[in-house]
C-alpha cells in the first residue's frame, strides 16, 4: 500500500517508491540521499506537524512536512 512519508508512524520502515514534484524538489532531495528504491527509518515524528527525522543510508535528515507529503514510500513489513 502506497502512503506519503508524512503519513508513516516512527519506528517504521519503508522504501521510497517515488517522489512527486517538479525538477527542483527532486534535484533537492537527491542531493540529501533520497530516491526512489532507498529505504528509510522514521526515527521521529513530532506531534504538532513538526518535522520528520528519518534515517537514511547511515544519515540523520529532518524534513518538514511539506515536502514528506511529496515523497511516497511503500511500508516494509
Amino acid at each position: 500500500m502506497t502512503m506519503t512519508l508524512d503519513a508513516i508512524k516512527e519506528n517504521q520502515k519503508v522504501k521510497v517508491i517515488r517522489v512527486s514534484g517538479g525538477w527542483g524538489i527532486r534535484q533537492r532531495l537527491g542531493c540529501l540521499g533520497i530516491h526512489p528504491g532507498d529505504m528509510i527509518t522514521i526515527k521521529k515524528s513530532a506531534i504538532m506537524r513538526g518535522p520528520i527525522l528519518i534515517n537514511i543510508h547511515g544519515n540523520q535528515v529532518a524534513l518538514g512536512r511539506g515536502i514528506a507529503s511529496r515523497i511516497f514510500v511503500e511500508v516494509i513489513v
